[in-house]
């Protein structure tokens, strides 16, 4: 569990690293490959190829780079904090990849409710595992499920039995996010991206006050990244709790 410089959280937790996404721009992978290596002190049983499961604390974060590895003996850490935070599950993994094994976010989803004071905070790429997996399961009021989306023609999931939210990072292009003139999530995040890559698309201020006055016709708070800021001078930094 590390104290997290993401502005809209408190901490990130990482009981599963790695993604078979390959997205271009991954901050994550470019984390791993230069933190990543090393000895796996304990390596426990593969569910498949390139999935592996540690017991024990390994040499490095990650000893199999960006392969998806299921870091067991971080389960208590939220149980380990006791005041009531913000915490991102999975920042440098996407935990509903199709690759990642039901048993794996059972057993995070158990860890988590063993330490009802916190707020998870989930996202993913793929929300058709968040249909697949949550139909017809309860879901308590302090995890919220939300989509990672760049652009308006991607899938998000909405629920009305589970507190969902958009992360719109990077955002690629202009947007028009409601459906049937409603927008549905009850939060909205908006970021640019990182780094230096080429081909790296800078948001254009109409694309971001589009995405505002929608929020704002349908009373949805919008958070907006700190790297923004050059962008659009002053940000909005709401939280919908």
């Amino acid at each position: 569990m590390n104290k997290s410089k993401i502005e809209w959280c408190d901490y990130t937790w990482n009981p599963v690293t790695g993604c078979l996404h390959d997205c271009p721009y991954c901050y994550a992978a470019k984390i791993t490959k230069r933190f990543g290596g090393g000895k796996a002190w304990d390596r426990g049983s593969c569910h498949g190829e390139n999935l592996h499961v540690l017991f024990t604390k390994p040499e490095t974060p990650y000893p199999y780079y960006f392969e998806p590895t299921f870091h067991k003996y971080r389960l208590d850490e939220p149980s380990e904090i006791k005041k009531p935070k913000n915490i991102f599950v999975c920042s440098m993994a996407d935990l509903f990849g199709d690759w990642v094994p039901d048993e794996w976010i059972k057993q995070v989803f158990d860890a988590c409710k063993k330490a009802p004071q916190h707020r998870y905070l989930f996202l993913t790429k793929n929300p058709k595992r968040y249909y697949d997996y949550l139909y017809e399961r309860e879901m308590p009021d302090n995890f919220w499920f939300g989509t990672t989306i760049t652009n308006d023609k991607t899938d998000f999931f909405w629920s009305n039995k589970n507190k969902t939210f958009i992360s719109i990072e990077p955002l690629q292009s202009d947007f028009k996010i409601h459906q049937e003139n409603r927008l549905l999530s009850d939060w909205v995040i908006i970021g640019a991206e990182t780094g230096n890559r080429k081909g790296k698309i800078i948001p254009k201020l109409e694309w971001i006050d589009n995405i505002i006055s929608e929020c704002g016709r349908n009373n949805v708070p919008i958070f907006m990244k700190d790297n923004l800021k050059e962008i659009c001078g002053g940000l909005i930094q709401e939280f919908p709790w």
